[in-house]
């Protein structure tokens, strides 16, 4: 697997009215109006859609869990199939088997789950190469499922980032908050809180940062999903981190996102869970 080939099939959840009750419970930072939610997810669909893309659009439930719209956390998707994992947030745990239900609908075998004690949301991982497997080990991935992601991944290395505390146990800080891949050699990263071994790692790897300002990082300027190489699709109203990707050759996309992102704090690579890369 890897982060920034074309994106070929992609894996979404739609936002659900009947959920959206619940966001206080979820740590939303305001009630999601149902109607434009949904006005904005199909726009982001079809941006994916417009790359070639097909996007698979799950079906199956999780009630009362408006989290359940970012497809990207319940699951780690490998050349073999899906690995199932075991959110941190208690009220997500019933994520993984809804979106396993639609994976297997759509074809997508699964290779393997995570069992408690081990935790670990998708959030905090992404694939540094086709053979290595960054993982921030924080308040929602713990080392048992980091332990558990080796396991299960016997061919791959795996590398743990520990992650900061900043706003502690409530704060939904994943590894991914704090960058995104957009080339093989490009990512776009919030320096300041970037874990220092996962710096070193990415110059000995000649990976170059693009670099996202103070102001930005609250809005999810580091958030950003790679549609091909470098070409990426962005939240709206990050104007510098967008100017400075332009400026490193990033053929940059936008979407509205005003109720379904920063209601509840998921960007792009949230709300998708690529599939197959080609």
């Amino acid at each position: 697997m890897n982060q920034t080939s074309a994106l070929r099939r992609v894996y979404v959840r739609p936002p659900r009215a009947e959920d959206a009750h619940a966001w206080r419970e979820y740590g939303w930072h305001g009630e999601p109006d149902p109607a434009r939610a949904v006005e904005e997810h199909e726009a982001l669909c079809a941006e994916l859609g417009a790359v070639g893309a097909e996007v698979v659009v799950g079906t199956t439930p999780a009630p009362g869990d408006p989290d359940s719209i970012y497809a990207y956390d319940p699951v780690l998707i490998t050349d073999a199939g899906a690995i199932l994992l075991l959110p941190g947030k208690e009220g997500r745990r019933g994520e993984p088997e809804a979106v396993a239900r639609d994976l297997e609908a759509a074809g997508v075998p699964i290779a393997g789950r995570l069992e408690a004690p081990a935790t670990a949301e998708g959030g905090d991982m992404f694939w540094l190469d086709e053979r290595t497997l960054a993982v921030g080990r924080g308040y929602r991935t713990n080392d048992e499922g980091v332990e558990a992601l080796r396991r299960l991944l016997p061919d791959a290395t795996v590398l743990a980032f520990d992650l900061p505390h900043r706003g502690g146990p409530d704060e939904c800080l994943h590894l991914m908050s704090l960058i995104s891949p957009l080339d093989r050699d490009l990512a776009v990263a919030y320096l300041p809180l970037l874990p220092v071994r996962l710096v070193q790692e990415l110059a000995a790897r000649g990976i170059g940062i693009v670099e996202v300002p103070d102001e930005e990082f609250p809005t999810m300027g580091p958030n950003v999903l790679a549609l091909g190489p470098q070409v990426a699709l962005a939240l709206e109203g990050n104007p510098e981190t967008r100017r400075r990707m332009e400026e490193a050759g990033v053929d940059v996309r936008t979407y509205r996102g005003d109720e379904i992102s920063r209601k509840g704090d998921g960007g792009p690579t949230c709300l998708t869970r690529p599939l197959s890369r080609g």
